[in-house]
C-alpha cells in the first residue's frame, strides 16, 4: 500500500533533471532542427520552448502537499503542455493518469455512460503507464448500472490503495462540460473522497489537477436547462493556483538562447526577449507566433524593426485565438463596454476580482491587474481591440471615407504634418457641429479611424498604455523605419496645453525622438483651427501642434 511517508520523492530534482535531459538531447540530435510551434502540444525535443522549470517546481510542490487545484488560464496559454511536462517529470515517482475531456461530449448522456467513458480514459492512461495486471484487471470489471458513481468511487479507492506509487489525476479541457450536472456529481464525489482521505477513512488520488479556462471552483453553472444560472462551488476543496503562467523576459530569453545556439544569428537576446515581453505580456502563444514568423518568414532577422514587422503580420491575419477573443467580446456586452471605456475613454478603474465583468475579462486573457488598476493584458490585444472598434466605428464614420495613403507617403516616408492637417480639415468640415460629449468620447477613435487606412499594410501603431487617461493619449506610429510620437490631448485651457507640451517632450526624451506631434481637441466655440511648428527653447526639440 502506498503512503506519503514511505514515498521516495525527488520532485524538484526530477524537474531540474528533465531540463538537463533536454539539453543533452540537443547535443545528439544530428541534423534534426527544432521549430517554433503554435498549434497543440509543444515537445522539448522538437520545439523551441521557454524553460518553465521554476513553474513546474511550484506546481510539483503543490502536488507534494497533496493539493487539488485548477490551472485556469485563457485559451492557448500552455495548459496542455504544462500537464504533459509535469507528467514526464513525475511519472517515475507517481502513477500519473493524464486524460482530456476535449472530445468527451457523449460521456455526459447519463451517469452510467459518464462512468463508462471516464473509466475507458483511465484504463488507457493506466496501460500507457504500464500499471500492474492486478490493477488493470480490477479497473476493467463491469460497472454497476444502478449506482455507477458509487462503483467508480470504490474503484478509485482500490486503485490508490493497491498502487505502489501515489496516483495523480490530470484532466485537461474540463470546462467543455463543466455546466453539466453529471460532471458536478463527479466533482462532488472526488471532493468527498478527498475529505474522507484527510480524515483517514478512505484512499484517493494524492492530487487532482483540472485544466480549464474557467475557474471550476467559482464557476457560474447552469444546473438544469430551465434553471436560472447560479453560483455553485462543487470544487471548494481546491487550493488557490498562484503560479504565474505567463512568460517573463528572462524565461523568454532561455528559448532564444536555445535558438541562437542552433542558428547563430547574432541577435541581442536581452533586447529581443524584453521587447517580446513588452508587446505580448508574456502570453505564451503570442510569443511563439512572433518568434515563428521571424524564423520562417522574416529571414531569421532578429532585430527590433523586424519584430515590429512580425507584430504587424500577426495582426493582419485571422487566427483561432483572435477569433475567440472577439467572439467573447461580442457575446458579453458589459465586457465590450468596459474595454471601450478603458481604451477609448481612458477610464481608470480599480481592479476588483469579485467584479463579474472584470473576472470574465481576466479569464479570457484580456485583462490583468496593474498597480491596482484594470488594464488590457498586452499590446497586441490592445491593437487588435482598437482595430476591431475602429472597424465597427468606420461603418458609421466619415473619418475614414476616401482616405488613402496616396499623397501622405513621400519617398517611402510618412508625412505626419500633412496627416494631421488633413485630419484637422476633416474635423472642421464634418464634425464642427458635434457636441462636446461626442468629441470627448469619440475624437481619439476618429483619429485612429483616419490614420489606419493611411498606414494600413505598411505601417504599425500602438497606444502607450502608461499615458492613456481621460485627458491624454500617446500614440506611437512606426512607418518606413521611423517613429512618430503623437499626443492626443483634451483642451481645458492654456495651462493644460503647456502641460501637454511638457508631457509630450518628456515622452520624446524617453524615446530619444527629436520631433513630436500634439493634437488638441478643443471644445471652445470660438476656437481657431491652428497648426504650426514649435521649437522648445532649452532642448531644441520640435513639436507640430494642431488644434481641432
Amino acid at each position: 500500500m502506498f503512503t506519503f511517508e514511505n514515498m521516495t520523492y525527488e520532485g524538484t530534482i526530477r524537474v531540474a533533471r528533465m531540463w538537463t535531459y533536454y539539453e543533452e538531447m540537443e547535443k545528439n540530435k544530428g541534423d534534426f532542427m527544432k521549430k517554433f510551434n503554435v498549434t497543440g502540444l509543444c515537445i522539448p525535443e522538437k520545439n523551441y520552448m521557454v524553460n518553465i522549470s521554476k513553474k513546474l517546481e511550484q506546481i510539483t510542490d503543490m502536488i507534494q502537499d497533496e493539493e487539488y487545484f485548477t490551472i485556469n488560464q485563457a485559451r492557448q496559454y500552455g495548459k496542455t503542455t504544462t500537464l504533459y511536462l509535469l507528467h514526464r517529470a513525475l511519472r517515475e515517482d507517481y502513477l500519473v493518469l493524464n486524460i482530456s475531456f476535449e472530445s468527451a461530449d457523449e460521456y455526459f448522456a447519463s451517469p452510467f455512460i459518464f462512468v463508462q467513458g471516464f473509466s475507458m480514459e483511465i484504463l488507457e492512461a493506466m496501460e500507457r503507464e504500464h500499471a500492474s495486471e492486478e490493477l488493470l484487471a480490477e479497473w476493467s470489471k463491469p460497472f454497476s448500472e444502478t449506482f455507477p458513481m458509487k462503483d467508480l468511487s470504490r474503484r478509485i479507492t482500490h486503485l490508490c490503495d493497491r498502487s505502489e506509487k501515489g496516483v495523480l489525476l490530470f484532466i485537461d479541457e474540463v470546462d467543455k462540460s463543466s455546466d453539466n450536472q453529471i460532471f458536478l456529481n463527479f466533482l462532488g464525489m472526488l471532493r468527498n473522497k478527498y475529505l474522507a482521505a484527510r480524515a483517514g477513512t478512505d484512499q484517493t488520488f494524492q492530487s487532482v489537477i483540472l485544466a480549464s479556462v474557467y475557474d471550476i471552483k467559482n464557476l457560474k453553472l447552469k444546473i438544469r436547462p430551465e434553471a436560472e444560472r447560479k453560483y455553485n462551488s462543487p470544487w471548494n476543496v481546491a487550493a488557490d493556483f498562484k503560479v504565474d503562467m505567463s512568460f517573463s523576459a528572462d524565461e523568454i530569453a532561455t528559448m532564444l538562447h536555445d535558438y541562437e545556439r542552433d542558428h547563430q544569428t547574432g541577435m541581442d537576446i536581452r533586447e529581443i526577449s524584453e521587447e517580446l515581453y513588452r508587446c505580448t505580456g508574456g502570453y505564451p502563444l503570442l510569443v511563439s507566433r512572433l518568434c515563428k514568423w521571424i524564423d520562417e518568414d522574416g529571414n531569421k532577422i532578429w532585430t527590433m524593426e523586424n519584430l515590429k514587422n512580425a507584430q504587424k503580420e500577426l495582426l493582419r491575419k485571422r487566427n483561432v485565438l483572435f477569433d475567440d477573443l472577439i467572439k467573447n467580446v461580442e457575446n458579453h456586452p458589459d465586457l465590450k463596454e468596459l474595454i471601450s471605456n478603458i481604451l477609448c475613454d481612458g477610464v481608470e478603474q480599480g481592479y476588483n476580482p469579485l467584479d463579474s465583468v472584470m473576472q470574465l475579462g481576466t479569464l479570457f486573457g484580456i485583462f490583468v491587474e496593474k498597480n491596482g488598476k484594470i488594464a488590457i493584458s498586452n499590446r497586441i490585444f490592445e491593437i487588435l481591440l482598437y482595430d476591431y472598434m475602429i472597424s465597427m466605428r468606420e461603418r458609421e464614420s466619415r473619418a475614414s471615407a476616401g482616405v488613402e495613403a496616396l499623397g501622405f507617403i513621400k519617398d517611402g516616408r510618412l508625412d505626419m504634418p500633412l496627416v494631421l492637417t488633413r485630419f484637422q480639415s476633416l474635423m472642421k468640415s464634418e464634425y464642427r457641429t458635434e457636441d462636446e460629449t461626442f468629441l470627448e468620447q469619440q475624437g481619439r477613435l476618429l483619429f485612429l479611424c483616419f490614420l489606419k487606412p493611411i498606414i494600413n499594410g505598411t505601417g504599425f501603431y500602438y497606444v502607450e498604455p502608461e499615458t492613456r487617461n481621460s485627458t491624454r493619449m500617446d500614440i506611437v506610429v512606426s512607418y518606413g523605419g521611423e517613429e512618430h510620437i503623437i499626443e492626443l490631448k483634451i483642451w481645458h485651457g492654456d495651462s493644460y496645453r503647456k502641460n501637454g507640451l511638457q508631457q509630450l517632450e518628456g515622452y520624446m526624451n524617453s524615446r530619444e525622438a527629436e520631433c513630436g506631434y500634439l493634437v488638441s481637441f478643443s471644445f471652445s466655440k470660438d476656437k481657431e483651427y491652428t497648426s504650426h511648428w514649435l521649437e522648445q527653447d532649452e532642448t531644441r526639440k520640435k513639436i507640430f501642434e494642431v488644434v481641432v
